[in-house]
């Protein structure tokens, strides 16, 4: 494939394989469309069943017939899922030559991956978010073979679909640094990681726009060019209707200028620069908000500005806008609406551009046309308020025509019901917002020479901008197409429009790998984002089970949460065991981190591992926000084998249930990390991960949580290999040394000190680097935790010393973490023996980490102190009724164990009730038992 064929069209065009036969599902048809039309009618016959299913869309049921494609791609529930899954199934012996019973072994994919967006794929359509699909397919690669069935219940714009047919083309492969040989298997340093071919993909979304871009993404493209022909036909249809409209005179320094006939040369408009009006406070005139606050000269837009009337210092914030009152025809009554005039216009005469000031003719041209009536239909639906919508509402735009201006109204309107299929539609709702009144006048592109586009809207908002854009949507319909090229494509996705939580067409373990990007709290709403669209595809969101925290929809966390859980419920059920479920995560709330966490584990899942994806740019909303991630997290999680589920249960109250999970859990983990001559901390393999990981099982699924802390750390140390502090199965170890000698640094995780547990990993680290004495550390250490947070009652540095650790006092052989240490970097120190009297005072004093034995200890000791305080905060709390405002979050967490251990759930619930709401949504130990204790209350 050239460079140029990479630029993507999404256009999918259908024209050719009209007159081609065609196989479904094991019939034949004559063509595609008798095939499309014998499934709508099956389709229509369904319906009355699927709107039982929760999340069935909004709207006419010959309006969802229309706008599907069945049995690829239903506008609601797709009932043909399971049909396409048996026939996948199927082909993977057939085709593929595959064992249905094959062995599959996996680690985590645990590199961090960064791909960025300046991609055709990714550009050919505007949306809210989306993950590029050269990341996904890093994923589906390394836990796919070909033939496997994939699934993403929040498809957005279709992502994972393309990615998954991109992993048959090797050019792409190779983009990835990954090579290929003549068997088709990719190579990744070395070692065969995957086999390129198509993967099966099922896409799901709650949003009719987000399932009708998904279908588009990925429909098989046919002819290009009879596609490109038919668009350009409408396009010529539509402009010896329209053109008209977008005509201005061509005026240079105030002079029309004429063409050698003496005629006025007219010019055809790009985009007329609107401007909000104010009312001056002070006098009470309009000010038009580009003649006042933009410099011309310095190509800047002024904070404030001087009254033309007044001369009065005024700023936009503190001004009201003027309001115009009009008959709105299509509404058939008066409305009100802010008022805005056009100000500047960019237009071509001869292919070449100029600029120039609104005239008197070009007022006159809009006054015109707006008196014309609209006779195409158009969407007039009236908006609802929402947390984004509000912004429309506050500026008299309370219907979804009102979004445009009347002009780019009857060309959109035009050129909507002139494209009878899909794939033409999908370039009009492409172009939507740019033609709408959300496209901003970007003054830095147009004063400074930016070379960029001077108008876009600001992506996961509906903000309407003082300075906008409108832009004539004639060009930008015929730039869409004469850009769009194709890639391969086969029929190989399924698109359906439903709720996530209940996706009951899937049967169970029938999906071979998950990668889903949800939505994440507050981040994005997105049924308001979708609106726009969704008028158009005369098919709205139904918001029932929208998974999103909203004020408006009254939903919350903890309503947020509950959506979520089921998601992952069903994600869990399809899923196969010992497959993996990538998660993609993006909000800077720690809160709904750890409800995505605990959904998860609830659901059934276990995590093993967490890496960052980054998308090389931020959206508006994140780049906004000085706690906004800027780096992507994504969560890889397992199903576990149904064999170690039952052994768990069987071992109920058994020190061997732990074990049990964490032989299982030491299998799915990666062996080694490391690049450029360093290796790495994998830190699921430490002994005070893996606890957290045993314990977070059992707890979530209602399991008796088996083994204390010092058993577990002593344990660990007894039954697996440890290697810098971390433990691998007897299988695993000699991997783990053979790569570890080849590496010169072992290079420890970066820590954020935060509360007392990261705290103690931060000495842990410090130590096994260098053991020293509680003067050395002391500086350093008051560095790190500035930014404890205010409840944490954090112990002095000498008391997570004593608590935590072991100091060598001198009366004994020098262990041998201190002797080593002081042999490799003191030359004075090399050859002495342990008891070595010269070794033994530098050594002297010197804090280090102990061997599993003796931290078992300790951490016996250090529990019984954390019980007796959580029993101090107990009585204290017995005592008043006010919230506790500080306290050692490890405490309270110790006390939350025993009290699960014990079946006291009241006890956890009462005092997680009097602890700071944001402490237990943020810490995902304390959120797991107050959760899980007030289910067991409740039962």
């Amino acid at each position: 494939m050239t460079s140029n064929s990479k630029q993507l069209s999404l256009l999918n065009e259908e024209t050719v394989a009209d007159n081609s036969p065609v196989v479904c599902l094991g019939m034949t048809f004559e063509n595609e469309e008798t095939r499309r039309e014998y499934f709508r009618e099956e389709l229509r016959k369904k319906l009355p069943e699927l709107k039982l299913i929760e999340g069935f869309p909004i709207g006419e049921d010959e309006d969802i017939i229309t706008l599907s494609d069945p049995p690829y791609y239903t506008a609601c529930p797709n009932p043909w899922i399971n049909d396409f899954i048996e026939t996948w199934e199927q082909e993977k012996v057939t085709k593929y030559g595959r064992d249905l019973n094959e062995e599959y072994h996996r680690e985590p994919l645990a590199a961090d991956v960064s791909e960025g967006k300046q991609n055709p794929i990714y550009n050919a359509h505007s949306y809210h978010t989306k993950v590029p699909h050269k990341a996904i397919m890093r994923y589906i690669l390394h836990y796919t073979s070909p033939g496997d069935i994939v699934l993403d219940g929040f498809s957005g714009t279709g992502m994972t679909g393309v990615a998954g047919q991109m992993c048959s083309n090797l050019a792409e492969i190779k983009e990835l640094g990954y090579q290929i040989n003549e068997k088709n298997e990719i190579i990744y340093e070395d070692e065969v990681i995957s086999q390129a071919g198509f993967r099966n993909i099922i896409l799901n979304d709650l949003s009719p726009a987000g399932a009708f871009i998904t279908y588009n993404y990925n429909y098989p493209q046919i002819d290009s060019e009879s596609f490109k022909e038919e668009a350009r036909k409408i396009l010529k249809d539509v402009e010896n209707e329209h053109a008209w409209k977008y005509s201005t005179d061509h005026i240079i320094d105030g002079q029309t200028q004429y063409d050698v006939d003496g005629n006025a040369l007219k010019g055809q408009i790009l985009y007329t620069v609107f401007s909000d009006v104010f009312i001056c406070s002070n006098c009470q005139n309009e000010i038009v908000f580009w003649k006042a606050a933009v410099d011309t000269v310095k190509g800047e837009i002024n904070d404030s500005f001087k009254c033309p009337h007044c001369a009065v210092e005024v700023t936009k914030r503190k001004l009201d806008r003027a309001w115009v009152s009009y008959f709105d025809s299509i509404l058939k009554k008066p409305i009100e609406m802010v008022k805005k005039v056009p100000v500047l216009i960019r237009y071509e005469v001869n292919n070449k551009r100029y600029t120039k000031e609104a005239a008197e003719g070009d007022f006159s041209l809009i006054n015109k046309i707006d008196q014309i009536p609209i006779n195409d239909w158009i969407p007039s639906k009236e908006i609802n308020l929402g947390d984004k919508s509000i912004e429309a509402l506050r500026i008299g735009l309370t219907h979804t025509h009102l979004y445009y201006t009347k002009r780019n109204l009857s060309v959109l309107s035009s050129l909507f019901n002139k494209s009878y299929s899909n794939q033409l539609k999908f370039i009009l709702t492409g172009m939507l917002t740019r033609s709408s009144k959300q496209a901003r006048f970007l003054a830095k592109n147009y004063f400074h020479g930016g070379g960029g586009w001077v108008g876009t809207s600001l992506s996961g908002t509906l903000f309407f901008p003082s300075l906008n854009i409108e832009v004539n949507p004639l060009f930008t319909y015929s730039n869409r197409i004469e850009k769009s090229i194709s890639y391969e494509r086969e029929n190989r996705v399924l698109v359906s429009n439903q709720s996530t939580g209940n996706m009951s067409q899937i049967d169970d373990n029938s999906i071979d790998y998950i990668f889903t990007d949800p939505p994440f709290g507050a981040n994005l709403m997105y049924s308001e984002l979708n609106n726009p669209i969704e008028s158009w595809l005369k098919v709205e969101t139904n918001t029932d089970e929208e998974a999103i925290m909203n004020k408006t929809q009254r939903k919350k966390l903890p309503e947020y949460q509950t959506l979520m859980e089921k998601c992952f419920k069903v994600y869990y059920r399809v899923l196969k065991p010992q497959k993996w479920i990538t998660v993609e995560f993006s909000n800077s709330q720690a809160s709904v981190w750890n409800v995505i966490q605990a959904a998860m584990e609830r659901a059934g899942f276990v995590i093993a591992n967490v890496a960052a994806l980054d998308k090389k740019q931020g959206s508006f909303n994140a780049v906004t926000s000085t706690t906004a991630v800027k780096q992507d997290l994504v969560i890889s999680a397992y199903k576990p084998s149904e064999e170690n589920i039952k052994k768990m249960h069987e071992n109920v109250n058994s020190v061997e249930s732990a074990w049990v999970f964490v032989q299982q859990h030491l299998e799915k983990l990666p062996v080694f990390i490391g690049s450029k001559g360093e290796s790495g901390l994998i830190a699921e393999r430490t002994p005070r991960i893996l606890f957290d990981r045993m314990v977070a099982y059992h707890v979530q699924n209602g399991l008796p949580v088996p083994i204390s802390s010092a058993e577990f750390q002593q344990g660990v140390a007894q039954r697996f290999p440890m290697r810098d502090g971390m433990a691998f199965l007897e299988s695993q170890v000699a991997e783990y040394d053979k790569k570890r000698t080849l590496v010169k640094e072992f290079s420890q995780m970066s820590l954020f000190v935060s509360d007392e547990n990261s705290a103690i990993e931060w000495i842990r680290q410090q130590l096994m680097r260098k053991p020293q004495t509680r003067q050395d550390l002391h500086p350093q250490f008051m560095k790190e935790i500035q930014h404890i947070a205010k409840h944490e009652q954090l112990p002095e540095l000498d008391d997570l010393l004593a608590q935590n650790f072991l100091r060598f006092e001198g009366d004994e052989s020098v262990p041998d973490q201190i002797a080593g240490y002081l042999r490799r970097n003191y030359h004075d120190y090399r050859g002495l023996e342990n008891n070595n009297d010269k070794l033994r005072d530098k050594g002297i004093n010197r804090w280090y980490v102990p061997d599993p034995n003796k931290q078992a200890d300790l951490e016996k000791l250090r529990e019984k102190a954390l019980l007796r305080e959580f029993e101090h905060y107990v009585e204290e709390l017995s005592t008043h009724k006010k919230k506790l405002r500080q306290f050692r979050t490890e405490a309270v967490r110790a006390g939350f164990k025993k009290s699960w251990g014990e079946k006291n759930y009241e006890k956890i619930v009462t005092v997680g009730d009097r602890l700071p709401e944001t402490v237990i949504q943020e810490d995902d130990k304390l959120l797991m038992y107050y959760d899980n204790a007030q289910v067991r209350l409740d039962m």
